[in-house]
């Protein structure tokens, strides 16, 4: 888990880099110019979110998302062939592993590896807001859900197309 841990804070950093950001594409401008990548504010961009999903920027290798836990609604567990990352920015839950539960809050990261059944649950009153990462890609890019429902519904994966 540790290793997890140091290799989700190293995607987190990399986001970090100071450029101006393209708030409409994620997309940067540095003082050479255009250049690739998604430079933002990810804490208040999940904060400000009030979908369920949003996908905000798809990268070969990696994929960044908002999401937002109306109180006692929940992703629904389900298991991945790719990474998972979860950091929670505002909000209560509890995060479920193959089956181990763990209360989280504003401020826990969430590393979920390859094959394990997981599940976010909002156990709050409040808006359980947070960001995930996905390592490779797991959704179409830009794609918004507004509801669990509306995400089962549309059955979506990631189909190559990237970002930029």
């Amino acid at each position: 888990m540790k290793n997890h841990l140091l290799m989700a804070g190293a995607i987190v950093a990399a986001l970090a880099i100071p450029f101006a950001a393209n708030a409409q594409s994620g997309a940067t401008t540095g003082a050479a110019g255009s250049m690739k990548g998604f430079v933002q504010d990810i804490e208040g961009l999940a904060v400000k979110n009030s979908e369920f999903r949003r996908v905000l920027y798809t990268a070969k290798n990696l994929q960044l998302v908002v999401m937002a836990l109306k109180p006692k609604e929940e992703i629904g567990a389900e298991v991945h062939k790719v990474d998972q990352f979860f950091r929670v920015e505002e909000g209560t839950g509890e995060a479920v592993l193959d089956g181990v539960r763990t209360a989280i809050k504003a401020g826990f990261a969430v590393v979920v590896p390859a094959g394990t059944k997981h599940n976010i649950i909002n156990t709050g009153n409040a808006p359980l807001k947070l960001y995930t990462l996905y390592a490779p890609p797991n959704h179409r890019d830009g794609v918004v859900h507004h509801t669990p429902a509306d995400a089962k519904a549309d059955n979506e994966h990631f189909d190559g197309k990237t970002t930029e």
